[in-house]
């Protein structure tokens, strides 16, 4: 059975940090581009970090560029997404996706996780 698995969230404070991980049971994650995602209450899903299967490649969203950073661990089967300076604007459920291109769109992504709530708050 083809699974992602989000950890790592938390309720954190403003200016705080998470680490957030996906990790991937039943298949290997060496041949898939993997993309986070968030949704906060109320929104639509929003892209917010990819990174292409070999690594080499990542993109993110303009609204936590140089805040965030995406990561892989083929070995380990994982993805990470560092979450630094965090904001209130930042709470949301965080999603990870397997698919064949490191995009931020939802639509190219086949294998989803069940998401994992990241709240930014005092």
């Amino acid at each position: 059975q083809l699974q992602l698995v989000e950890s790592g969230g938390g309720l954190v404070q403003p200016g705080g940090s998470l680490r957030l991980s996906c990790a991937a049971s039943g298949f290997t994650l060496d041949y898939y581009a993997i993309g986070w995602f968030r949704q906060a209450l109320g929104k639509e899903r929003e892209g917010v970090s990819c990174i292409s299967s070999s690594g080499g490649s990542t993109n993110y969203a303009a609204s936590v560029k140089g805040r965030f950073t995406i990561s892989r661990d083929n070995a380990k089967n994982t993805v990470y997404l560092q979450m630094n300076s965090l904001k209130p604007e930042d709470t949301a459920v965080y999603y990870c996706a397997a698919g064949p291109w490191a995009t931020l769109t939802p639509g190219d992504y086949d294998y989803w996780g069940q998401g994992t709530q990241v709240t930014v708050s005092s």
